[in-house]
């Protein structure tokens, strides 16, 4: 009976760890929230994503040539731009809860540092989803109201120009963006001055954007990485892995057969390894 007892207090006290725990996780998530709605340079990043891939689209015909233009057209932007605005999102999160002294105000509750990033990381995470989606979900919309009979036709199909296609492209862009704010939160919580996070940020922009990209194909040319290696070192680099999926999942399906450009499984797996290593990686700025 003492036995029973005990282990019913134990689950009892459980359960209002895990309550309390999520209780917390979802303060900081909400304070979070709040930060992306108040903030005007979140506002301006979202309002200048959307005009430029609208205006990218416009540009290359896409809005009357069908989704997989469209496609083609916005994925080299989406590689520059999604970076950029994931890195704004993200280089101050942690920085600027520890210069307004917030992070000492919580060191006071049982808060702790993976609790914090998490929260952080989620809320920051909504809003940047947010921006992406609406950006290219305007695009999406325009392209089915503004599309010929021809496209209306595919659009009701899996195959060529379908919307379906689309979608991947935006769920991949998301992702894309998701893993590179989580960089962005564990700068933010390695540096501790607003300039240095700067620096730091625009280093991180060339890493990712050029730095890893080349030394891929420093590795093809050098020999150390061989022709059928490539398709799975390319998860090696959050924009190659980004890249790769898109062409594969989407481009290359609607292209037809051919050789493989990515692989998919690969390529997630390199996302997740970015994300959850740059996540571990911010609690211990946190936590030092």
């Amino acid at each position: 009976m003492a036995a029973d007892e005990s282990a019913a207090v134990d689950a009892g006290e459980q359960t209002t760890a895990s309550t309390a725990r999520r209780r917390r996780l979802e303060t900081i998530f909400r304070r979070e929230l709040r930060t992306v709605a108040r903030t005007r340079t979140f506002l301006l990043l979202a309002a200048a994503l959307a005009a430029v891939t609208l205006g990218v689209t416009w540009v290359g015909g896409g809005f009357t040539a069908g989704y997989l233009p469209a496609v083609v057209d916005l994925l080299t932007p989406m590689e520059l731009l999604v970076p950029i605005v994931a890195i704004a999102f993200g280089y101050r999160a942690i920085l600027g809860d520890e210069q307004r002294g917030e992070l000492d105000v919580l060191e006071t509750y049982p808060v702790s540092a993976r609790e914090l990033v998490v929260g952080v990381y989620a809320g920051r995470a909504v809003g940047l989803a947010a921006t992406v989606v609406v950006a290219l979900g305007l695009v999406g919309i325009a392209i089915a109201v503004t599309g010929d009979d021809t496209l209306r036709m595919y659009a009701s199909h899996s195959g060529a120009d379908s919307p379906i296609l689309f979608a991947r492209f935006l769920v991949l862009t998301v992702v894309f963006a998701l893993v590179v704010l989580a960089v962005a939160i564990a700068l933010s919580a390695l540096v501790s001055e607003t300039k240095s996070a700067l620096a730091v940020a625009v280093v991180a922009l060339v890493v990712l954007l050029i730095g890893l990209d080349l030394a891929l194909v420093y590795g093809l040319a050098a020999g150390l990485i061989g022709d059928g290696e490539l398709i799975h070192s390319l998860a090696v680099s959050p924009l190659s892995a980004y890249r790769g999926l898109v062409l594969e999942t989407t481009v290359g399906v609607a292209s037809g057969t051919g050789p493989r450009i990515a692989s998919p499984l690969a390529s997630l797996l390199g996302f997740a390894v970015w994300t959850g290593g740059s996540l571990a990686v911010a609690v211990w700025g946190v936590s030092r």
